[in-house]
């Protein structure tokens, strides 16, 4: 068996007794919109030096519709529609779910993000999995080049996570059975991260690119 199907597979199948997508007192069913673009707009402020370096001061923005999940297993819907709101496609929740298998235990991995994201947009999403416990630097710097690569062609990143992250305001996000959430925006060269959750309370927040790593960790992502 395929490890991250696997280890996403002993990690959904105790989502009923964590609180699924919404363990942690951090997360919350009725999370409220948070203000965004329209969709497609997108802000970039430079991505070279006068050296032809990788400019640090780079960011980028993808329009989205934001939607918050409606029960505690609906996070991998939620997530994939708003990524899929990004690239003009406006499916329900329901619908989406249908398509990524979700049940009450979930949604499997970011094999079925990726799967169901290809599927509807033949955008050429591949899932990458970061294996270890803790994320090592090769895989910080492969995660920022993907994130990166897929927001300057429009493309939102879908996330699958677990454990407890701090924003970059000091707000806690815990999901200790697992979530799903989506990257929309990277500042100062892909170092910060924007991420559209729709299981938190202020819809949208902006984490250091590490620990959205080291987030995934054990787990994938669809990018």
């Amino acid at each position: 068996m395929n490890s991250i199907v696997q280890r996403s597979g002993l990690s959904v199948a105790g989502l009923l007794v964590a609180g699924g997508c919404l363990a942690g007192p951090a997360a919350t069913a009725q999370a409220a919109p948070a203000a965004t673009a329209p969709v497609g707009s997108v802000h970039t402020d430079g991505h070279t030096d006068r050296n032809g370096r990788a400019d640090r001061r780079a960011e980028r923005s993808v329009g989205i519709e934001y939607q918050a999940q409606p029960n505690f297993y609906y996070c991998g819907p939620a997530a994939t529609r708003i990524a899929l709101s990004a690239l003009g496609k406006a499916l329900s929740q329901d619908e989406v779910a249908k398509r990524l298998g979700t049940t009450e235990a979930g949604t499997d991995s970011a094999l079925d993000t990726t799967r169901v994201l290809n599927e509807l947009t033949g955008r050429g999403y591949r899932t990458t999995e970061i294996r270890d416990s803790v994320a090592r630097p090769e895989q910080v710097d492969r995660l920022r080049s993907d994130v990166v690569a897929a927001l300057d062609e429009g493309r939102p990143v879908v996330a699958n996570i677990k454990g407890t992250a701090v924003d970059t305001v000091g707000n806690p996000h815990s999901y200790e059975g697992g979530h799903y959430l989506t990257l929309v925006g990277y500042r100062d060269g892909g170092d910060l991260i924007r991420i559209a959750d729709p299981a938190a309370p202020e819809g949208e927040y902006w984490m250091t690119l590490e620990k959205v790593a080291n987030w995934i960790a054990e787990r994938g992502y669809s990018s």
